[in-house]
């Protein structure tokens, strides 16, 4: 044992817990919220309101919420997930019945002082109710095929829960995130094989039903993947989101506009400029050099997690890590492809940057189940 080990080990409990927290992560994701604070005060013309201001008190709760999560004993959140994904489901069910509608879309739970998005809670639930599943069972019956088919009714039924709003976006998420947590665990490459050949038929079926009674998609939704293979064709209409977002990355070149110059954001060409598409903002303002640096953050705190669950030896807790820095990932990943042309466009936020209580709020709330696993793992004596 190292002098430092021996030193936190004499000092108190509940101090310990503190000097164990990743300090390291808790600073990069002040630090890209501090990104989106920015923004959003750039895109309200040099103002607090309406969006950096409550962005930051919902920041702020976040914190609270982390902290207070990270210091409470993992087993119990092994304990919870079944229960917290039960909740999440049935939350799911009252948006269906009961939800407030915007643009659409009935996807959120008016609470009075915000708006919850049951969808986001679902996608943390869902990955902590998998790492559960995969903890008990045995690692010898992964890929036994009737192991393989449990998981896969836990991904699907949020999915279609969430396709009913409907928000493609968020269940492309859900599904993939589900499929990284099989994959972590140990199943067989033979089943996402078959997965992709049934995702190919899947692609061709959706394609064939388009104009016929059995259509699988809305027509927006084929007009958005009309408009991703060819934005030009309707620039001044559905393709006008992509047409824009694409001037405002080119413009921004190697160091940008400046902060609050950018004439896209400024001049309200740019839509959703404080949610879906704020990165656009960002490369406007700050260019290649800003929009680099963000991604270099958020590759660091998924580096960080990676870390952190290859070191720790419960199997749940490394499992939970590993789902949340996929989820995470795939959060950025999709939300920049998609302003960037290179994807659809879906509706996902960019994490702790898009303005939006239920998504900093649930992602802040998950980081500090990571840390809880990192606090309470295993250690030498």
């Amino acid at each position: 044992m190292s002098y430092l080990e021996y030193t936190v080990k004499t000092v108190p409990t509940g101090l310990r817990k503190v000097l164990y927290l990743n300090w390291a992560l808790v600073i990069l994701l002040a630090t890209v919220s501090c990104y989106g604070f920015l923004m959003l005060y750039s895109v309200a013309g040099g103002s607090f309101q309406p969006w950096a201001g409550p962005q930051m008190a919902r920041f702020g709760l976040g914190l609270v919420i982390m902290f207070g999560f990270a210091f409470v004993p993992i087993w119990f959140w092994r304990n919870i997930s079944g229960v917290a994904y039960i909740v999440s489901l049935l939350l799911l069910i009252v948006v269906d019945v009961a939800g407030s509608s915007s643009m659409g879309a009935q996807r959120w739970i008016n609470l009075g002082f915000m708006r919850l998005q049951p969808s986001e809670l679902a996608k943390i639930t869902l990955v902590m109710l998998l790492a559960s599943y995969y903890d008990w069972l045995d690692i010898k019956k992964t890929s036994h095929p009737f192991w393989v088919l449990l998981p896969v009714v836990l991904i699907l039924v949020p999915t279609a829960l969430v396709m009913k709003q409907p928000d493609l976006g968020t269940a492309i998420l859900l599904i993939l995130s589900g499929g990284v947590m099989m994959f972590v665990a140990g199943v067989s490459w033979w089943y996402f094989a078959a997965v992709v050949a049934l995702g190919a038929g899947g692609i061709f079926a959706v394609m064939s039903s388009r104009g016929t009674s059995w259509q699988l998609l809305k027509d927006y939704q084929f007009k958005r993947i009309d408009i991703f293979l060819d934005p030009g064709s309707d620039p001044l209409g559905a393709g006008y989101h992509i047409s824009q977002a694409k001037i405002a990355l080119g413009s921004g070149g190697w160091t940008g506009r400046g902060f609050m110059q950018g004439t896209q954001s400024r001049l309200n060409f740019l839509p959703e400029k404080h949610t879906d598409f704020i990165f656009t903002t960002l490369a406007e303002e700050f260019g290649f050099i800003g929009a680099f640096s963000l991604l270099m953050l958020y590759t660091l705190i998924i580096a960080f997690c990676i870390h952190s669950a290859m070191n720790n030896k419960d199997r749940f807790a490394s499992l939970l890590t590993l789902g949340v820095a996929a989820t995470f990932f795939l959060y950025f990943v999709v939300n920049m492809g998609m302003v960037m042309g290179l994807a659809p466009v879906v509706g996902v936020p960019l994490p702790m940057v898009s303005y939006g209580g239920s998504s900093m709020l649930v992602l802040l709330a998950a980081f500090g189940i990571v840390q809880s696993a990192h606090i309470h793992r295993p250690r030498g004596r």
